[in-house]
């Protein structure tokens, strides 16, 4: 059984979400001891006990010690199957950090998957949901042949109650080989799969979205937040598309996420696509334009690195980096993504090579 300490590096809540994903996978049972021992609440919270149930589902596998506040874990794969996969995390709790948990199997897993999940699709310390359409799965296209996130209702910070639906329709079914080894070996032969993000290119737009709670409307904050934010881009002299919107929630909120999308050919990759993102949710007693101008401010600031691989989405790559061949040029080498490469490797096998002074994390 392989054996993870959860107090690695940063020793937060992914490690238990990419381990769960990878044995789901890889079909290898885990054991994970100290659990988030580095946060002020140490063990497992609600959240993370969806993330266990729900990829256990996938894979109708079993687990261990796995309750709210447990620091230890044991979980048991068996064969992932398609199915529509439904669930209610039962708070606030994000949902894009549920789905790191079954993205990879479910991208790998068999055939199709519909996966609902009711909680928090824009919840602080995670990738709101437009991010994760529009920043992550245009990296994932290339390995399916559908791939569809869309978000049902809103849902903020305290109450939840959002909903969100993601289908995928696979192209490289795990389930169609006769062993891991086989299927990996097909992943990295084919040219399609490589992940080649080595340089930025040239900035050709920003994108972006601003949505607020209806009981915000009045106030106009979904605009004030897109107006603060392209006031900051301008400079940049490359067109600028924030759309804004209001949405009926549980609870009062709103968020702000940004992308720019850049090429180094007349056209957009839709192999290696480059998109930069930025977000940030907003808070009572803070402006709206705060929240639009501290957006735009860390998304220049990613543009500024010149590479093309933001620091969030960086460690959300690797998985799939690791599983195929290529590399990528990050803003920023987080914590994040140094405890990501720990447990993938726990799985995998070494598997990367980091640059830390260049900032390039290749397939080894």
């Amino acid at each position: 059984m392989i054996q993870i300490d959860g107090s690695f590096h940063e020793g937060g809540g992914q490690i238990l979400r990419t381990a769960l994903g990878l044995s789901a996978l890889t079909k290898q049972p885990f054991e994970i001891t100290n659990i988030r021992k580095n946060r002020p609440k140490p063990g497992l919270r609600y959240q993370h006990l969806s993330c266990v149930k729900a990829v256990a589902e996938l894979c109708n596998g079993s687990y261990e010690g796995a309750e709210v506040s447990s620091t230890a874990v044991k979980f048991y794969p068996r064969n992932i199957k398609s199915r529509t996969l439904s669930v209610d995390i039962g708070t606030a709790g994000s949902i894009t950090l549920l789905l790191q948990s079954l993205i990879v199997p479910v991208i790998f897993g068999d055939k199709k998957f519909r996966i609902k999940i009711t909680g928090g699709p824009d919840s602080p310390f995670s990738p709101p949901s437009d991010y994760f359409a529009y920043v992550l799965i245009p990296h994932l296209k290339k390995f399916c042949d559908v791939i569809d996130y869309k978000v049902i209702k809103r849902g903020f910070i305290h109450k939840g109650g959002g909903k969100t639906e993601l289908f995928v329709k696979l192209k490289f079914p795990v389930s169609n080989y006769s062993s891991f080894e086989e299927f990996t070996t097909e992943l990295q032969k084919n040219t399609a799969t490589k992940i080649n993000l080595a340089n930025q290119g040239k900035l050709l737009q920003i994108k972006g979205s601003s949505i607020a709670s209806n009981d915000l409307q009045k106030a106009e904050v979904a605009e004030r937040q897109a107006k603060a934010a392209k006031m900051a881009l301008t400079k940049l002299n490359v067109p600028i598309n924030i759309s804004t919107n209001y949405s009926d929630s549980l609870s009062t909120g709103s968020v702000i996420t940004l992308w720019a999308v850049f090429s180094d050919s007349d056209e957009v990759s839709q192999i290696n696509p480059i998109i930069l993102g930025s977000n940030s949710l907003g808070e009572r007693g803070k402006r709206a334009e705060d929240v639009g101008k501290e957006t735009a401010l860390q998304l220049l600031n990613e543009i500024n690195s010149k590479a093309p691989v933001d620091k969030h989405l960086a460690d959300q790559l690797l998985p799939f980096l690791a599983l195929t061949t290529g590399q990528a040029k990050v803003s920023e080498i987080t914590p994040h993504c140094l405890t990501n490469i720990y447990t993938i490797e726990k799985f995998l096998g070494k598997c990367f090579e980091v640059d830390k002074e260049n900032k390039i994390i290749k397939s080894a």
